[in-house]
């Protein structure tokens, strides 16, 4: 038996960096940013002039929350794509 056995090399194992694929918000956070703030800007307008009907008070509940969570995750992609 060979005292040389053949060994692989470590080159060959070398573990390859995977990258994560880059969502929509993550790629344009800028655009989604001021999509964000023209939602609850929107929603500002119409508590202040339109809420006195239902129909639009839940319709500025649900434009501001949904600016909110837009901006927030805009905001954080940035700081992550900044550390990177």
């Amino acid at each position: 038996m060979p005292t040389n056995k053949h060994k692989r090399k470590a080159t060959a194992h070398a573990k390859t960096k995977t990258t994560q694929s880059v969502g929509l918000i993550a790629s344009h956070t800028k655009m989604f940013t001021y999509i964000g703030l023209f939602l609850m800007a929107i929603s500002i307008y119409l508590f202040a002039f339109e809420s006195q009907r239902n129909a639009m008070f839940g319709l500025a509940m649900l434009s501001l929350i949904s600016g909110v969570a837009l901006t927030f995750f805009a905001k954080i992609s940035v700081t992550t794509k900044s550390k990177n």
